[in-house]
């Protein structure tokens, strides 16, 4: 398939993803108490990959150990890790551990956390992840090209004992802008796509590569890790002929369920957890379909089954991943905050008044010299990536438990995630929200008003932020402060 330049999001410019499935990695024995840190380098460098298919020459990225996607990091329960991450960069970079509940001085926030990582340095981060489950790491230091450059990778931290399953399957999506040369464009912090719904790609790929069928065999059970790294795409899902159940958002267990109206929505830096039950035709193709943007669907891949007699003829009973150590919320006696995310195109802010608060960007082009903030949270801006001075927007007294509402008071679109802590999902527009949902990035519709609890547990400041980057950058970002 060729790729028609001319249009930023179409049919025809739109690249299908595709990636052969890749098998787990063995399952390895629970650590021993006292074992030493397990020890990583990472490396941020620049790199080639082949985003536009083999008719088009390798594009320039910006890659950890010179792959798209980094380098998959699988790590215990409990075991202890030191991530050594070295910046071949020519600018500075950190590290994110996106929904890891880590110590505040690895959350990888420049000026906020620790110091950047100037080029040719190097930081060690230290941590023991409490929580099994689908993470992922990325810059919070001029994130917005940064990852759109390709810095980014999943971290799977794995279950002490073997979930059963035939096969535990990660798919990194993520979407590009390519130019006419097969480059990635420039233009990163255009005014424009920042008050709407962000810099959205004409390029998806899957695991780093473009299309392929994705094989599979008749009365296989998979455990389909889905991670969703893109700046700005939010993705609807269907899977033509099957049913998948959810089994964990972000991480967290929760009580499995099938997708509602067959549809599953995942924005960026959303992960899900798909139990899939392969009961379709041997020798036959399903289709698996994206139809977020409106007028703009597109094939993702297609499961493509072998003629091979199905594994099994009856479907295993369900299974329900083992619940991660989360303090539980007391409703009884939580402490109420509000949350107003506000601006956006056509907005009061758009139309020219300043939302105070808000910091300098960083080497974002287009309005970074200007500092533009179009975006808020209860009237204050933040933009960038993170910065010493900002004042927290609210104090969070730790060991308590906490009920926040917010509330989208805009026309566009919100993945907000909460760094250093996970959060009950209670409510969305009134509506109890069902199967024991918790996450670290919550996607808001229009109009939305959703209330999450969670316990106040780790302290430090931890940023707020929306996971379209664009929308981060130009505002809506902020501190709470657990103390």
């Amino acid at each position: 398939m060729s790729i028609d330049f001319r249009h930023l999001i179409s049919r025809r410019s739109l690249l299908l993803a595709g990636a052969g499935l890749a098998l787990a990695a063995p399952l390895r024995s629970w650590p021993a108490r006292g074992a030493a840190p397990k020890e990583i380098r990472l490396t941020a460098e620049p790199a080639r990959a082949q985003l536009a298919g083999a008719d088009h020459p390798p594009s320039d990225v910006w890659a950890y150990d010179g792959r798209i996607p980094g380098p998959t990091l699988r790590l215990r329960q409990g075991e202890a890790v030191r991530f050594l991450v070295e910046n071949r960069l020519d600018q500075d970079t950190t590290v994110h551990w996106h929904g890891i509940r880590l110590p505040n001085a690895m959350d990888g926030v420049p000026g906020l956390t620790q110091p950047p990582i100037k080029p040719g340095e190097s930081f060690l981060y230290e941590f023991t992840p409490p929580d099994a489950g689908t993470f992922w790491y990325h810059p919070h230091a001029n994130s917005l090209e940064q990852l759109g450059r390709g810095l980014a990778g999943a971290l799977i931290v794995e279950e002490p004992e073997h979930i059963p399953v035939d096969r535990d399957i990660l798919w990194v999506l993520a979407d590009w802008r390519i130019d006419e040369q097969g480059e990635i464009a420039p233009g990163f912090g255009n005014m424009m796509e920042a008050g709407m719904s962000g810099r959205v790609g004409n390029t998806v790929t899957l695991n780093g590569t473009i299309p392929a069928d994705q094989p599979v065999r008749a009365g296989e059970r998979l455990r389909l890790r889905l991670l969703n790294f893109s700046l700005a795409r939010i993705m609807a899902l269907r899977f033509e002929g099957h049913d998948p159940v959810i089994i964990a958002r972000d991480g967290q267990p929760c009580d499995p369920h099938q997708l509602k109206d067959g549809r599953l929505l995942l924005g960026p830096a959303m992960r899900i957890d798909l139990l899939l039950d392969l009961q379709g035709e041997p020798g036959r193709r399903y289709r698996i379909t994206d139809g977020f943007y409106q007028g703009l669907g597109y094939e993702l891949t297609r499961l493509a089954y072998s003629d091979e007699p199905p594994l099994r003829t009856k479907t295993p009973e369900p299974i329900r991943l083992p619940p991660n150590p989360l303090p539980e919320p007391d409703l009884a006696s939580v402490e109420h905050h509000e949350l107003a995310l506000e601006g956006g195109m056509m907005s009061r802010m758009m139309g020219g008044g300043m939302i105070s608060g808000g910091g300098m960007m960083h080497g974002m082009g287009g309005m970074s010299g200007m500092g533009r903030a179009i975006w808020s949270i209860n009237g204050t801006s933040m933009t960038g990536d993170g910065h010493s001075g900002m004042a927290p927007l609210f104090l969070l007294a730790r060991g308590k438990s906490h009920l926040v509402m917010i509330r989208n008071q805009t026309a566009w679109w919100h993945p907000m995630h909460l760094h250093g802590l996970s959060f009950r999902v209670l409510t969305r527009n009134g509506s109890p929200v069902p199967h024991n949902q918790w996450a670290d990035t919550m996607l808001l519709a229009p109009e939305d008003v959703v209330e999450i609890a969670f316990v106040a547990d780790n302290p430090g400041d931890w940023m707020l932020h929306c996971h379209i980057t664009d929308h981060q950058t130009a505002g809506m970002m902020t501190v709470l402060r657990v103390a």
